[in-house]
């Protein structure tokens, strides 16, 4: 009997990853990133925002072109929906950098990777945001993310990517966690 392997690939680079983790390692200031947006009013609750530069590997660094999102609130709030919610954007956020991770721990694993598809759902009670109740929080209640994954792998295997992923996505940890936000104005 013949054994063939074929080689795992779900689009990462890993050794990239591994010589980046040594490298960082070595140099631990050089990890040291700072990610920055900024945000312009349009009208009523339409706002537009752009990603381009941010500081890491001891330098300014750029994108390779800028990026840009509306924001804006559905109709059903007396708004015009030039775009998604910004807590639409946060539960964006939660599913590409869990999804990334899946992607990644599957390649350090070798396990080949078919489907990948995250569902993040977030209750807010909108009586909080309003100021109609002050014992309602103003940020979600609760979130639930729902993974669907074919694999070349075991059940178990697929949950273990995905705790694995967990455990190291900066975005899950930033939802999870308190984070010190300080807010200036000029």
């Amino acid at each position: 009997m013949t054994i063939t392997t074929t080689p795992v690939d779900n689009g990462i680079n890993l050794q990239a990853l591994l010589d980046a983790r040594e490298a960082l390692s070595a140099d631990p200031t050089a990890a040291e990133f700072e990610w920055r947006a900024s945000c312009t009013w349009v009208s009523g609750t339409h706002s537009h925002s752009t990603v381009e530069g941010f500081r890491g590997l001891g330098a300014e660094q750029s994108h390779k072109a800028v990026f840009h999102y509306d924001l804006d609130h559905p109709e059903c709030f007396a708004s015009e929906d030039h775009g998604p919610t910004p807590t639409e954007l946060v539960l964006v956020g939660l599913a590409g950098c869990l999804t990334a991770g899946v992607a990644a721990v599957a390649q350090m694993r070798s396990i080949q990777l078919r489907a990948v598809t995250a569902t993040v759902r977030g209750e807010l009670n909108l009586l909080g945001v309003l100021g109609a109740d002050p014992d309602v929080r103003n940020g979600f209640q609760t979130i639930k993310v729902h993974f669907a994954v074919e694999a070349d792998a075991s059940p178990a295997d697929v949950e273990a990517l995905v705790a694995q992923s967990q455990k190291r996505s900066a975005v899950y940890d930033l939802v999870v966690n308190p984070t010190d936000v300080t807010v200036t104005v000029n």
